[in-house]
């Protein structure tokens, strides 16, 4: 099964037990800095690992409650699959644990959990005035349904029903792009004597490896990330979920801020104009106008800008999605889809949020007209809402194409006949990317195999799509597979699959002593020691003598007789050439024992391995030779 990574958040008002809580499921405190232990507030993001198993790792982050940290609780939140919010038995619903809702669903979390925080301090009666407080509170929010837990983290009451419900609760939930191109937005950068510049933060997509080329945006410094590591634990790779640190060569950490972006690809945009979908908070307080100043929070980025109207000249409230513009101070790197904060910065409030439309916004005209051209962009494109659709559902009939486009057949099919769109088993459609991902995601998969087991001619195929059926349906990986061995990608041979490239060969480190025991073995002849003893001779460790002897004999260069006794490929050859030009067709043990003056501990074994190989039949007695 492959392994998913999760990052959870702990949200909630000042003083709710977020940070308790934290550490009473991870027994990590994450209240490190001195100004945090004085003050008893969280200022900076904590981490720490909650949960890891053959299946998932999960990740917790604790985000400040305070008002005046609000920037650092977007920078968490923004990376984030689940959330629990935290609210305290006696005080129950507080202006934080609002805003940090407001917060929540602009960021489009869905997955959310409520922790009823210091149970101790109040009685059973209590507890349910503060739960229908929250009810009120969660009322259309992704909250609304969300299960309720009530925790004392001093206690220890409810400690381990959280966390199971929290594990469950991932394990059936999907973990974000591991496949697209890599982006990590950056909350974090230090130095660690003797090795430079560490960054650190949560991926937001694809993943990185140790040694991989990568920039640092948008300031165009590439870097080359010498080192990841993963909640304090050196590791090979990092994905999507996952929160890691990497220390990067190329860059001191004076040219390195919160806010940048380290990613894989020039694939994303260096913006400063943005069009926009947004919402506004239910209670606004003072009256947004029209390019006035804002404060964009979008990844870890906060950026001075104007927002920009083309159907109003101010906002009071509206429940509706407002098509506008953000003219950015500074560059930011950002794509279609993306979600953000905004903020005004005096007096301080959060204003709403909502998503990125088109990262390469123009100048419009105020009127209608933009408006109409914004929503047909907000909607997509006939190709981008195929694309979409096809990107989430991996592949799709034509029928369910329609129903999820909302386009009709003739101009569906006008569009499929472009070289992105795939027609495969005669009636389902993908996209030729993730043919291209999944033959990415399968080559890897089979290097990783052959490396691990390169005497193995391959992985068994049912175990190579095994690991990938919980994000692509099997017969679209079938469909790749079989077009990988026509392109000559992949070889197959019976049930084993492997690189088209790849062949079995003796580990490098074992191929000097492999070469001796079949020197020794051959030397021998017929009268041959127990195999075992050849294989201690050789110093062949017991943990891949399975292999080797398997390799061997698909090799051709061992021949086994019983589970005790083998001959060399070629002395076996000969042996049997030379029982056959010296008997008839038909001959006896003791004939064979003449010929080859072995005796019968020999003798029973290699007329057996003649039978099993179909050389032979036989009949009473005696043996037949086979035309």
């Amino acid at each position: 099964m492959e392994k998913r990574f999760f990052t959870i958040g702990m949200a909630g008002h000042i003083d709710h037990g977020k940070t308790s809580l934290t550490k009473a499921l991870t027994n990590v405190d994450t209240d490190r800095l001195k100004e945090e232990k004085e003050r008893q507030i969280s200022i900076e993001l904590g981490f720490a690992p909650l949960y890891e198993d053959n299946e998932i790792q999960i990740s917790v982050i604790d985000v400040p409650g305070h008002e005046r940290f609000i920037r650092q609780m977007i920078a968490g939140v923004a990376g984030i699959d689940l959330v629990v919010l935290v609210v305290a038995a006696d005080e129950g619903v507080m202006p934080q644990t609002r805003e940090h809702l407001d917060i929540l669903k602009f960021l489009g979390v869905k997955n959310g959990l409520v922790a009823i925080s210091k149970i101790d301090r109040v009685d059973e009666e209590f507890i349910e005035l503060v739960k229908d407080d929250i009810l009120g509170e969660l009322s259309g929010t992704v909250f609304e349904n969300a299960p309720f837990v009530l925790v004392d983290s001093l206690s220890h009451k409810g400690i381990d029903e959280i966390k199971e419900l929290i594990i469950k609760t991932l394990k059936e939930q999907e973990m974000r792009d591991a496949k697209g191109a890599f982006r990590l937005p950056i909350d974090q950068v230090f130095t660690v004597k003797g090795q430079g510049t560490v960054v650190r933060g949560t991926v937001y997509e694809g993943k990185v490896e140790e040694g991989q080329t990568l920039k640092i945006m948008p300031k165009g410094i590439e870097v080359r990330a010498r080192q990841i590591q993963v909640h304090h634990n050196q590791a090979e790779k990092a994905y999507a979920g996952q929160r890691t640190a990497i220390n990067l060569s190329g860059v001191a950490k004076e040219d390195v801020e919160r806010g940048d972006v380290l990613v894989s690809s020039e694939h994303f945009l260096v913006t400063k104009t943005l069009d926009v979908a947004i919402r506004v908070v239910e209670d606004l307080e003072h009256i947004v106008k029209q390019r006035m100043p804002i404060k964009l929070h979008i990844g870890t980025a906060e950026v001075m800008g104007r927002i920009v109207f083309f159907d109003r000249n101010e906002i009071k409230q509206e429940n509706d999605d407002i098509l506008c513009q953000l003219r950015l101070e500074e560059e930011i790197i950002t794509k279609r889809g993306d979600r953000f904060i905004l903020r005004r910065p005096s007096p301080q409030e959060t204003i709403g949020g909502g998503w990125v439309i088109d990262p390469r916004g123009d100048k419009y005209r105020f009127g209608n007209q933009t408006i109409e051209e914004l929503e047909k962009k907000k909607v997509g494109s006939p190709k981008e809402r195929i694309t979409s659709a096809l990107m989430e559902a991996k592949c799709l009939p034509l029928h369910e194409l329609i129903k999820r486009t909302s386009l009709d057949e003739d101009r569906l099919k006008e569009q499929l006949v472009e070289d992105e769109f795939v027609l495969f088993d005669g009636k389902e459609y993908t996209h030729r990317l993730l043919i291209h991902s999944i033959e990415e995601d399968m080559i890897d998969r089979l290097q990783d195999f052959h490396l691990r087991h390169s005497m193995k001619m391959g992985i068994n195929k049912a175990e190579l799509l095994q690991t990938m059926q919980k994000r692509v349906p099997k017969h679209l990986l079938d469909y790749v597979l079989e077009n990988g061995i026509i392109n000559h990608i992949f070889n197959r041979n019976g049930q084993f699959v492997s690189l088209a490239s790849f062949v079995p060969h003796v580990p490098k480190n074992w191929a000097k002593r492999t070469e001796n025991l079949v020197a020794n073995l051959k030397k021998d002849g017929l009268k041959v020691r127990y195999l075992k003893e050849y294989f201690a001779d050789a110093g062949i460790p017991d943990n891949i003598e399975a292999d080797l002897r398997r390799f061997l004999e698909e090799e051709e260069r061992l021949v086994p007789l019983d589970g005790q006794f083998a001959y060399h490929g070629e002395v076996f050859q000969l042996a049997a050439v030379k029982l056959r030009s010296q008997t008839g067709a038909e001959f006896d043990v003791g004939e064979a024992k003449d010929v080859l003056g072995l005796s019968r501990k020999y003798m029973i074994p290699f007329l057996e391995k003649l039978d099993s190989l179909g050389l032979t039949k036989r009949v009473e007695n005696k043996r037949v030779w086979k035309n």
